[in-house]
């Protein structure tokens, strides 16, 4: 197990770098912003995801003035309630639009971050072909260029690492790849990968690997950690320095999620806490992009249930101030 001053360690490395100060800060897709003015955050959200899988994905296949229509409303929405960003989680070949996200950042005043990396979960469908025969080196130099040059030829950077596993069994060597690309990334660029997870089986085996390429866990996010039925595993992963993002929010089950965040708070692990909803989405594929679930559950569903097992306004700025800056600070950070 790692040691707290290790971890105290790398969670302080990013204040430097070549021997000079560097302050923590985020890539939105307007610009980079200090750490310290994300303000309130859902750390796990989307605007639009198109399933029709990596072959037959394009842009054309929805027009941007008419998704701006459906999300905007529920952006508005929740800047209300006090958000100021958003991390949009639609990777690469499932509808990454960073021309969308701007417009949507533009007109609603929230700062949106994008993401670079691949999503290999349900069966592979949502992988390019070179995913299947470059090799992690390959794969992390296109991500990497990305974060230095831009994506699809804008100035947007992208702000994290989002990558997708199969969850129900050991990882295959494609997602070991997948997460061993994520790994050269965080190396070369400082960005937090978060990725698509679920049981804790295929939580584990990313974080031995990315310990086995010497990045601390505390670079990692378990998303979707909620699908984990035995939750002492999500001690067990924290503790490691892990983040537990419990992200479903959106979709009901609010006693559970309560119950989730007090275990770990009853830990003194909350500040390994993220949450958010998973809400959303536009779908090309359905009628006016189909039923949009907002992102307004946590102020109205969990909180109050938190509120009524003694969690205090300085427990909720942790969970969605002072946490998201920290796990999605860019720096470096290795054991």
């Amino acid at each position: 197990m790692i040691s707290r001053r290790d971890f105290l360690i790398a969670g302080l490395g990013f204040l430097f770098l070549n021997g000079r100060r560097k302050e923590p800060y985020i890539n939105t897709v307007i610009g980079s912003i200090p750490s310290a003015q994300l303000g309130k955050t859902l750390i796990h959200e989307h605007f639009l995801v198109d399933f029709i899988g990596a072959d037959k994905i394009s842009f054309d296949r929805w027009n941007r003035t008419e998704v701006i229509e459906k999300v905007l409303p529920h952006l508005l929405e929740v800047k209300q309630a006090g958000v100021k960003s958003v991390f949009d989680c639609t990777p690469d070949f499932l509808g990454r639009d960073v021309v969308l996200l701007q417009m949507l950042s533009e007109k609603s005043g929230i700062q949106i971050i994008t993401n670079t990396g691949y999503y290999g979960a349900v069966g592979n469908k949502y992988l390019p072909p070179r995913a299947f025969s470059e090799t992690a080196e390959q794969l992390a130099k296109r991500w990497i260029k990305e974060f230095k040059n831009g994506i699809a030829g804008t100035s947007v950077k992208p702000g994290f690492i989002k990558i997708s596993v199969d969850g129900d069994g050991p990882l295959s060597e494609l997602h070991k790849k997948l997460v061993r690309a994520a790994a050269i990334t965080h190396l070369k660029t400082g960005l937090t990968i978060c990725s698509h997870t679920g049981p804790a089986m295929a939580a584990l085996g990313q974080l031995e690997i990315l310990q086995t390429m010497n990045v601390h866990p505390n670079a990692f996010v378990w998303v979707h950690a909620q699908a984990e039925s035995d939750k002492s595993n999500h001690v067990k992963a924290a503790r490691l320095g892990a983040w537990i993002s419990l992200d479903g929010i959106g979709w009901g089950d609010f006693d559970n999620y309560a119950d989730s965040i007090l275990r770990l708070k009853n830990e003194n692990l909350l500040d390994r806490v993220l949450i958010s909803h998973d809400a959303g989405w536009y779908r090309p594929d359905e009628p006016s992009g189909g039923e949009f679930k907002g992102y307004t559950n946590i102020f109205n569903e969990l909180v109050p249930r938190l509120s009524q097992k003694g969690f205090s306004e300085s427990d909720f700025d942790k969970l969605l101030v002072a946490n998201p800056a920290e796990a999605m600070s860019i720096r470096v950070r290795k054991l």
